[in-house]
């Protein structure tokens, strides 16, 4: 049984809407490196989603005063406060006593968590330890959110002035479920963030500082919508997210996108859509995806809209290519063959490729032949070989439609290199296949 089923309507509070938040993770564990924070860039995209600007994310040890001092200036700044972590029993974990601290209030033990905590030790044929009675601790204006998979309840706490601190655990497995049918749904009754559009175009075969260039005055952070690029391991993305404008027409603050018109312009989707043609329209030739598609999702669309399977011969990549797609592309690709170095050569210094009648040095028939031994449709070779300090990447396609040789230059050798030269593949084998 989960801990008190209390609603966060239960103490009266201003409505405010919540429009800034701020990320506390505690927990000295995060500090000295022993443990990696995941949690915050999950609630910080859960929040951005939300249209709620997140102002701070910060890791903070398991220490009275700075965890305290930490709530009190979140709670200057940002309308949503969300903590992960010290919510244990221990003597070092020091949440509640810090947000108790930062508020003025003094926790009490509620009898219900108390009884549902012992119950859950009971049932296990376990004494109840002491030490966790602190997890049983509610504040006046604090609310429980039930735990259903661990003994740390979570406290909902209205402040006067309409803020709203959410404390969770550090677990995933319990801090999620708390987070997505508890507090997200409550906060969105309060009025969760503003009414945003936002798309994210996945890109490839151009680094940030190119793309920033042609993007040039889109990129103005004052402008809405707003345009920011992230550079990725697998390429670089382009997030577009517009919000609603006071006023018809485009905003004074940001340049004039083509598209812009006169007229309904506090539609947020409108703005994105006039924003997204505008990207599309300098950088197009280069945006293979959209929102939070990956490469083997993209070609198993591309594939599977043909009907086709894929069949790939690999040399000197070291398994970068069926690394990078096989696991997503499941009975698409019946076989991988995958060599170290062309025949003589070493397996760190490869001769460069020259080119032949048979295509690229015999390229074209190590495609056909991989395509014929599996009976795929499209049989894909790939060979990378160092060339200075770089890797040159021949890539060979063979399918119904006929037959395509490329050459790139993927920039450093090495690992790096070899996972480069895997991307540069799937970009010719995805721009192919459509």
């Amino acid at each position: 049984m989960s801990p008190r089923n209390g609603s966060a309507g239960d103490t009266i509070a201003p409505m405010r809407t919540i429009l800034r938040a701020e990320l506390l993770s505690i927990g000295s564990e995060l500090t000295v490196g022993e443990t990696r924070d995941t949690n915050s860039g999950e609630l910080a995209a859960s929040l951005t989603a939300e249209g709620v600007e997140v102002l701070r994310m910060t890791a903070l040890p398991d220490d009275l005063p700075s965890v305290r001092d930490a709530f009190a200036a979140a709670i200057g700044r940002a309308d949503l406060v969300v903590s992960t972590g010290g919510l244990g029993p221990t003597p070092d974990d020091l949440t509640r006593e810090s947000i108790a601290a930062a508020i003025g209030e003094t926790p009490s033990v509620d009898p219900d968590l108390e009884a549902w905590l012992r119950g859950l030790f009971e049932r296990r044929g376990i004494s109840f330890p002491a030490v966790n009675l602190k997890q049983a601790w509610v504040l006046p204006s604090a609310t429980p959110i039930p735990n259903g998979n661990g003994t740390a309840p979570g406290w909902w706490v209205d402040l006067p002035d309409g803020q709203v601190i959410v404390a969770l655990p550090g677990p995933p497995r319990e801090l999620r479920p708390m987070w997505s049918d508890w507090a997200l749904p409550r906060l969105r009754t309060r009025g969760l963030g503003v009414a945003t559009a936002t798309v994210t175009l996945r890109t490839t075969g151009l680094g940030e500082s190119a793309i920033a260039e042609r993007l040039g005055s889109l990129l103005d952070r004052g402008a809405n919508p707003t345009i920011a690029t992230y550079a990725r391991a697998d390429g670089v993305d382009i997030r577009i997210s517009a919000r609603p404008e006071a006023a018809a027409g485009p905003p004074d603050h940001g340049p004039r996108l083509q598209g812009d018109a006169p007229g309904p312009a506090s539609d947020p989707a409108a703005l994105l859509a006039a924003a997204e043609r505008e990207v599309i329209a300098r950088i197009g030739d280069h945006v293979w995806g959209r929102g939070d598609t990956t490469w083997p999702q993209a070609i198993a669309e591309a594939l599977d809209t043909r009907g086709w399977s894929l069949a790939i011969h690999e040399t000197g990549l070291r398994g970068a290519l069926p690394a990078l797609l096989s696991e997503g592309l499941g009975d698409r690709l019946p076989m991988v063959l995958s060599t170290i170095a062309p025949a003589g050569a070493s397996a760190d210094e490869t001769p460069s490729v020259g080119d032949s009648a048979s295509g690229r040095d015999g390229l074209l028939d190590d495609a056909q032949a991989v395509r014929a031994s599996s009976g795929a449709d499209v049989g894909l070779a790939v060979r990378a070989t160092t060339s200075g300090g770089d890797m040159a990447v021949t890539i060979a396609l063979v399918d119904p439609g006929g037959e395509h040789v490329e050459r790139r230059l993927a920039f450093i050798a090495g690992p790096m290199g070899r996972s480069r030269a895997a991307l540069l593949a799937a970009a010719v084998l995805l721009a192919r296949l459509r």
